[in-house]
């Protein structure tokens, strides 16, 4: 089998369950959080990006992690709500990191911007994939 039907099958299946969906942003949500409160705070040098901006997008990473696992955990009916809120949740929080990105360029090293560059392209892959999901259960 071809490694783009494996890719497929895959999206259909995670596409099949919001439920699923919901697990893997807040897991996504709470790895990113983790990632930019902890590891680049403690590696600052290798980043750049300020400790204020970090604790920012940090916590509000939290927040998504902490609703979206909430909801995974809590929601029973109503899932077109939560991926219409989270979708547009995940959007923000990409913009805001591109501001900082932006903002903040001239301090961010290499290695930084390479990370911030991958949080936003993996984060809009998410997007797509509730995107798919809320298409699914309206049909």
């Amino acid at each position: 089998m071809k490694l783009t039907n494996k890719f497929q099958r895959i999206v259909q299946k995670l596409t099949a369950n919001p439920k699923i969906v919901a697990l893997l942003d807040g897991l996504g949500a709470a790895l990113t959080a983790f990632s930019l409160g902890v590891i680049m705070v403690l590696f600052n040098d290798l980043f750049g990006m300020p400790k204020p901006a970090l604790y920012l997008l940090a916590s509000i990473a939290a927040i998504l992690a902490i609703y979206s696992l909430g909801n995974y955990f809590l929601l029973r009916k109503n899932w077109g709500t939560y991926l219409k809120t989270i979708i547009t949740a995940n959007l923000a929080y990409c913009c805001i990191s591109i501001i900082a990105v932006i903002y903040f360029l001239s301090k961010l090293t290499t290695l930084g911007l390479v990370y911030f560059i991958l949080e936003v392209i993996i984060i809009i892959g998410v997007v797509v994939l509730e995107r798919k999901t809320l298409s699914r259960i309206k049909a």
